[in-house]
């Protein structure tokens, strides 16, 4: 193989990968990219087991040929590579020598044959998505993880297909972590057509992962098969292994929460949160509001650190309720809304709490309080 491509599209695309090859698992050659030089492009490839990639970009091959060669150290030296092209030339036993007029790199590469094949669709039913939309709600979902639990439906994210009142498709994710649930819905401009008749779960880490692939303007194609959730733009593909699994019946969750709405400043409120928060630790997470009428108070205490307290002038006519919270969960969640109020349905000290946006309620947020 002798290839010759420009730095700064490597570097970005070798950046982005580090996430899938940089996980364990039980082949060590996973931890390498695969490069086949063919035509008059490049092509790279990445595999975890669990979430694979794979794209071709333009480049000058001279000669064709296929290596293994370790992501990180790649990444590093290109990074660090002071020419604007890279120029790759293969020699014997899997050996690569990376060099301009200066510098020179001998990698030991793997054999490319030891490489996990990374599964490949071609009647695949597609529809399109908003890049940015999409990557958004993947943000949002991410965001909630539990690393010690290891149930599917923690691990993953809902996604599925609903119909809303105009008889329209939506696109909708959920994800909990067992103390809070957030779901978000796209509808896109024109008519979804998205061909999953019943949910699935795609695990969060390879969501992550996807997500670093989408663009800000433009379009990304989207589809289900063979237990595999897929992403396609341009020359780029992803394919993420479902994972195996029922997710809670979360309509009753949102059900139950019918109480008085209040109406507060989304950003007035996020200080409040973080200041009340500095206290917090892993022992003493809890912090206490009050709602009385027209008015919300929020204590902290910690027996290793010491107490605080804000109040703050809101409209609430309902009864009065006490009630401990994890601030952090709420500090997440007004981070995943852009509206300037948010509205916080309160029903007693023992219901969840729901938080959305004022005008979009295309995104909500459901919290477990906490023993006082």
């Amino acid at each position: 193989m002798r290839v010759s491509i420009k730095k700064n599209l490597f570097l970005d695309i070798l950046g982005k990968i580090q996430g899938i090859t940089g996980r364990r698992s039980n082949l060590a050659i996973t931890t390498n990219v695969i490069l086949t030089a063919e035509n008059d492009g490049l092509n790279l490839a990445a595999t975890d087991l669990e979430t694979g990639f794979s794209g071709v970009y333009p480049a000058t091959v001279v000669q064709e040929g296929k290596i293994a060669l370790n992501s990180r150290k790649l990444f590093e030296i290109v990074r660090d590579f002071p020419s604007d092209e890279i120029d790759f030339n293969q020699i014997e036993n899997n050996w690569i020598e990376i060099r301009d007029e200066k510098v020179e790199f001998h990698l030991v590469g793997m054999n490319p044959d030891d490489f996990p094949e990374i599964p490949r669709f071609d009647d695949v039913v597609f529809f399109e998505v908003d890049a940015k939309a999409l990557g958004r709600m993947i943000e949002r979902m991410v965001m909630i993880t539990a690393s010690d639990d290891k149930r599917a439906h923690i691990l993953g994210v809902w996604v599925e297909k609903q119909i809303n009142d105009q008889g329209k498709q939506l696109l909708r994710m959920v994800t909990t972590d067992g103390s809070r649930l957030s779901k978000v819905d796209y509808a896109g401009e024109g008519n979804l057509d998205i061909g999953l008749e019943e949910g699935v779960l795609v695990p969060k880490k390879g969501l992550a992962e996807a997500g670093k692939f989408l663009d800000t303007v433009g379009t990304v194609s989207v589809g289900f098969k063979n237990n595999h959730f897929i992403l396609k733009r341009d020359s780029e593909t992803i394919v993420i292994r479902l994972l195996e699994g029922d997710f809670p019946k979360y309509g009753d969750i949102l059900d139950s929460i019918v109480g008085v709405p209040i109406v507060l400043d989304r950003q007035a409120f996020l200080m409040m949160l973080k200041r009340m928060s500095i206290l917090a630790t892993e022992t003493y997470r809890a912090v206490v509001f009050h709602f009385t009428e027209d008015h919300l108070m929020i204590r902290s205490t910690n027996p290793d650190l010491g107490e605080a307290k804000e109040d703050m002038e809101i409209v609430y006519a309902g009864d009065p309720i006490e009630v401990a919270f994890n601030p952090r969960f709420f500090i997440e969640a007004l981070n995943a809304i852009n509206e300037e109020n948010i509205v916080m349905t309160m029903v007693d000290h023992e219901k969840p709490c729901l938080i959305n946006g004022e005008n979009d309620q295309s995104f909500l947020s459901v919290i477990m309080p906490m023993r006082i």
